[in-house]
């Protein structure tokens, strides 16, 4: 039986390319036909992102939503795991959300062209000035009443460990003067390993925290506010059986993962 496991994983993966490619054309007419953006966003949360963890038969289970406002726009920062993590946030939470991705997704087939038409926010962290200008933009996006999630670490953890956080995310919560909402995610690196294609049967769970507000933070509250956020993400991976994070809180500019070691 193991020695079909390879083909199975094949299998499922090409379904879920073509089970993509199905919705996000589907998504693309009712787009097209109800002149409403949120449509594509509230069918991917209910039909297309369950599919990715019940085809490998593993479950994601969220824990009870605290009695937040979610009528009102909000920043959602949460580690970053695996591959797996993006349906299973469309689908966690209760609001329709645009990701802040890297710039290259936009050239994806079908899946680029789905987030261009849902307003997704693409940054190209190559470019310091167009990065700039994309936070930018998001900035007003969340303003005028839409919320935005992205994954502050910047990279999958390849251990679970969550690592240092990038300082984009937070110059974006006090440039929208918008609360943030910590969120943790774990076992999604075991559904779906970084790295493979191989789907397995695990358990994820999630859980989501109170709103942390930054009305009246300024630029020099950026660090602090970082390091309160990632404590409280910590804090809720472990509740839900992570391991938690490693040590250093932030990464410098042009750099993502674990920090590299003290020079000797």
């Amino acid at each position: 039986m193991k020695s079909l496991y390879p083909l199975i994983n094949v299998l499922q993966l090409l379904f879920l390319s073509l089970w993509g490619a199905f919705w996000i054309t589907l998504a693309g007419v009712m787009a097209l036909l109800t002149l409403n953006g949120n449509v594509p966003l509230m069918m991917a949360r209910r039909f297309w992102a369950p599919m990715h963890w019940r085809i490998g038969g593993a479950r994601m289970l969220v824990e009870p939503l605290p009695d937040n406002d979610w009528n009102r726009p909000y920043i959602f920062l949460m580690n970053h795991q695996s591959a797996m993590d993006i349906p299973c946030a469309f689908a966690a939470l209760p609001v329709n959300v645009r990701f802040v991705a890297k710039h290259i997704l936009k050239y994806v087939p079908f899946l680029g062209w789905y987030m261009a038409m849902t307003g997704m926010i693409f940054i190209n962290r190559s470019n310091h000035r167009e990065a700039v200008k994309s936070l930018a933009l998001a900035g007003e996006r969340i303003r005028s009443g839409k919320s935005v999630l992205a994954f502050p670490e910047g990279t999958r953890s390849r251990d679970g460990l969550i690592l240092p956080f990038k300082k984009g995310p937070f110059a974006l919560a006090i440039e929208a003067q918008v609360p943030i909402i910590p969120v943790a995610i774990h076992g999604s690196l075991q559904a779906l390993p970084t790295g493979g294609i191989s789907l397995r049967k695990h358990d994820i769970r999630v859980k989501v925290g109170h709103p942390i507000e930054t009305q009246g933070l300024k630029s020099a509250d950026r660090d602090a506010l970082l390091r309160r956020v990632r404590d409280a993400i910590i804090q809720l991976h472990q509740e839900i059986g992570g391991p938690g994070g490693v040590s250093e809180a932030i990464v410098e500019r042009g750099q993502e993962g674990r920090p590299p070691p003290p020079a000797s």
